[in-house]
């Protein structure tokens, strides 16, 4: 099976000052879908500039054809179901059915405390996770929706015409935990990781290699349980946050090395970051763009 290469632009910069030209970029170059993180701030970008994910994905719409566009990942820090299936809805019409939902149980960081609220406990941020995912289906597949949840709730909650892809846009799923992986099974289109956190600072990539060997056998189990076929579902590596890091950008050889090891683990995509300089995500620009032209047919 082929491998699609995909992109992720952090909402950064201001759309006239570079931001538009990223993401028509994005599709002269045949990425297969730009995402954008859904965050309201983000870690060493907490102090500056740092648009909302919709409005840009929104805009990225309207100067792209081709292209599909993402969040990786929309959490419940945040969100609440019913406004953002009402949100979705919008931008899957304006784009004509381009948009792929990826979707966590959030962290700990800046978003986790931005309305006022203490950080909710892994165990609460996977209760509500449980919860969240079930109802933005609903909400996104029945006109008219009501629920009562222990924390999400819908009251003929209305959402008419619905997605233009049908039965919803799809969901791609961010689990490693078994609870995130039985809603991968059972609600994904595609299932997210970006590897094991443990091994980041220490790990080699052997180790990265064996730990993603270890979760997509536990998807397939998953699956299994609930009665699906784990190829089903598309299988999406986030680069950059493995012990690799940075260095498969690093030239055309390296990287295509690094997606020939993780496609043999059944990854049907691979994300990589637009590069930032003086940031993790430095990158040769020239380097960044023959991956995209060149990387893709020499790994089909």
């Amino acid at each position: 099976m082929s491998l699609r290469l995909s992109t992720v632009i952090l909402p950064y910069r201001r759309w006239s000052e570079g931001g538009r030209a990223a993401w028509t970029r994005a599709e002269e170059l045949g990425f297969h879908t730009a995402y954008t993180y859904d965050h309201l701030s983000w870690r060493s970008f907490r102090d500056g500039p740092w648009f909302g994910a919709i409005p840009t994905l929104t805009a990225a719409a309207s100067v792209t054809d081709r292209l599909r566009l993402g969040t990786l990942v929309t959490s419940p820090n945040f969100r609440h179901p019913v406004t953002l299936a009402k949100e979705l809805i919008s931008l899957d019409d304006i784009s004509g059915g381009r948009v792929t939902l990826g979707i966590g149980a959030g962290g700990t960081g800046f978003d986790a405390t931005a309305l006022g609220q203490e950080p909710w406990t892994a165990r609460e941020r996977a209760d509500r996770f449980a919860e969240f995912v079930p109802l933005l289906d609903r909400l996104l597949t029945e006109d008219s929706v009501t629920s009562e949840g222990s924390f999400y709730s819908a009251h003929e909650a209305r959402n008419i015409p619905g997605c233009v892809q049908r039965p919803r846009l799809p969901f791609a799923v961010a689990a490693t935990g078994p609870r995130g992986l039985k809603l991968a099974a059972r609600h994904g289109q595609a299932w997210v990781t970006t590897g094991d956190p443990k091994l980041y600072e220490n790990g080699t990539p052997e180790q990265s290699v064996e730990a993603l060997r270890g979760q997509t056998a536990k998807l397939g189990e998953a699956c299994a349980a609930v009665g699906r076929d784990a190829s089903e579902l598309e299988k999406v590596l986030l680069t950059g946050f493995t012990p690799d890091r940075a260095r498969p950008l690093e030239s055309l050889d390296a990287f295509v090395d690094f997606a020939g090891r993780h496609q043999e683990l059944g990854f049907t995509e691979l994300v990589i970051h637009w590069p930032i300089p003086d940031s993790d995500f430095a990158a040769e620009e020239k380097v960044f763009e023959r991956i995209a032209m060149e990387a893709p047919a020499q790994l089909a």
